[in-house]
């Protein structure tokens, strides 16, 4: 029974120590921010990280639609270049098939 009894307490200890520690953001207790001035300190803070990750998003979806675009151009380009061969071929195989039905049997082949 004791083995039993420590392991379940070495299994809720790990488990205390994986639990995440909550956060503290914006407690309406904190010392640090009774004063007006420390609160648009800290406004002012929370506005410059906020636009520095905007900005940062900006230049990244920025890049990731450039990317885009220029894969959606080599796609497009490479569409055209089969759909023009596609259509040589059909012409080809059409005209082959009106000899053949005009009586040139070399046509007949295939």
């Amino acid at each position: 029974m004791p083995r039993k009894f420590g392991l379940m307490i070495s299994a809720l200890a790990m488990g205390a120590t994986m639990l995440p520690a909550a956060a503290m953001a914006d407690d309406p207790r904190d010392p640090s921010m009774r004063s007006a001035a420390a609160r648009a300190r800290d406004s002012a803070e929370t506005k410059r990280l906020n636009q520095g990750q905007l900005a940062y998003v900006r230049e990244r979806d920025g890049k990731i639609l450039g990317d885009h675009r220029r894969t959606q151009g080599e796609i497009d380009a490479s569409y055209e270049r089969a759909n023009a061969d596609y259509a040589r071929r059909m012409a080809a195989w059409r005209r082959a098939v009106a000899a053949c039905n005009a009586g040139d049997r070399a046509y007949c082949d295939n």
